[in-house]
């Protein structure tokens, strides 16, 4: 079983929003809170922590591709 991270709804109508760095990689631990993704939406930045403690075990957005709300950016596995 994983745990997902969504792209929030930021309700900012007509602005792209895009992963601007990932700050932790692939196979790495977290502990729940721990910021893992970096995201711009025209001039507002935003930071993005782990849902659950545990292992990264996908990207699943890639840096500057444009996202939508309530796209997966990253699955987790719980520990």
């Amino acid at each position: 079983m994983s745990a997902l991270l969504r792209v929030p709804d930021l309700d900012l109508p007509g602005v792209s929003v895009r992963v601007s760095a990932w700050h932790v990689a692939v196979g790495q631990r977290v502990a729940e809170g721990e910021r893992v993704v970096e995201l711009t939406a025209g001039d507002v930045t935003i930071d993005l922590p782990a849902p659950v403690s545990g292992v990264l075990i996908q990207h699943c957005a890639n840096v500057d591709l444009p996202l939508a709300a309530g796209q997966t950016l990253a699955r987790f596995r719980p520990q």
